[in-house]
């Protein structure tokens, strides 16, 4: 038997049980080691993923991330579960419904803490509150969000979808738009649209077109739509805008009626139909509405090569590109 066999055999041996190791760490998370209890954490998981014991390692960053995660310990939370996606990555798991189920497990410790929207009499106090809880903020989401993404790219190369779980998009496009200190509608949505609820994706919209600022509503429902067409799927286009009119009856509030939200109105039938001049005639007359983001060019050249052949640009290149990376 060569050397380093018999070195990796003996490893093997002296790996405790994993149960074990598990509830003496947890004991010392209880106890709030939580720094002693993050390398040990690491070391321990680092030694089953040398001796190949995969899922004894996934076991332990599972458990390590969840308690630490209720601890609000996000920064060491979010590390662990970065750290298990790798392990699903060196053991080449397959993305499946159990292992999605454990994602989603971690996804839900997540801290969510509401901050202070308003100042009271005492500005000083409550603004560093308010900023603390932004900092706070910022630490949560860029966690959680790094731990999705990692997630997203395993799913991509170990799942069906070659865009990532749909899922797994649904839930980053959540968690950034619930809990980032600056809302970013242009991320939120290129993920969503990557998803499979375009149901949930009308009812947020909704909510941004609750406490956003004028102008920024029909922008955003629009971008939407054309983020559906880009990707070729009209039938979640056409369904979250009539979604997106459901809830806003049922609320007594009306549908944005602008220029840009006519285009997009007239746009949707166009597509319906083998018919590219009309397309084109609608871009040259609403190009005053379209200009108001420089990102609408691109996404509808990507729709007259989706649905028309016709291809200006590498989809790869400029806004677009950007747009849809893992």
């Amino acid at each position: 038997m060569s050397r380093s066999l018999s070195m990796r055999s003996s490893s093997r041996r002296d790996l405790p049980p994993p149960q074990k190791t598990i509830d003496r760490l947890e004991n010392m998370v209880e106890g709030g080691n939580y720094y002693e209890a993050q390398q040990m954490y690491k070391s321990t998981s680092s030694r089953y993923i040398t001796c190949q014991r995969y899922s004894e390692a996934l076991d332990i960053l599972q458990s390590g991330a969840t308690v630490q995660l209720k601890h609000v310990q996000v920064t060491c939370g979010a590390e662990l579960a970065v750290l298990f996606v790798d392990t699903l990555v060196k053991g080449q798991f397959p993305y499946n419904e159990e292992t999605f189920g454990r994602i989603k497990k971690m996804y839900e410790a997540f801290p969510r803490i509401h901050m202070p929207h308003f100042l009271g009499d005492d500005y000083d106090d409550d603004g560093q509150k308010l900023s603390e809880a932004m900092s706070s903020a910022k630490v949560r989401a860029e966690g959680c969000s790094s731990f999705l993404k990692a997630a997203l790219r395993w799913s991509a190369e170990f799942g069906t979808s070659r865009n990532g779980s749909p899922e797994l998009h649904v839930m980053l496009a959540e968690y950034i738009y619930s809990e980032s200190p600056e809302t970013d509608m242009t991320k939120v949505s290129s993920h969503f649209v990557r998803g499979n609820d375009p149901k949930k994706f009308a009812a947020m919209l909704v909510n941004f077109m609750g406490k956003c600022y004028p102008g920024e509503d029909d922008t955003a429902m629009a971008r939407s739509v054309l983020m559906y067409l880009s990707q070729g799927n009209l039938r979640d286009a056409n369904l979250l805008m009539d979604e997106m009119k459901e809830l806003l009856k049922s609320a007594d509030l009306e549908f944005p009626k602008t220029d840009l939200i006519q285009f997009v109105k007239y746009l949707l039938p166009t597509l319906e139909r083998d018919a590219y001049p009309l397309f084109r005639t609608l871009r040259q007359k609403y190009k005053t509405s379209t200009d108001r983001d420089p990102v609408f060019d691109e996404l509808l050249d990507e729709i007259a090569a989706i649905f028309y052949g016709i291809r200006q640009q590498n989809p790869l290149e400029g806004l677009f590109g950007e747009m849809f990376k893992i």
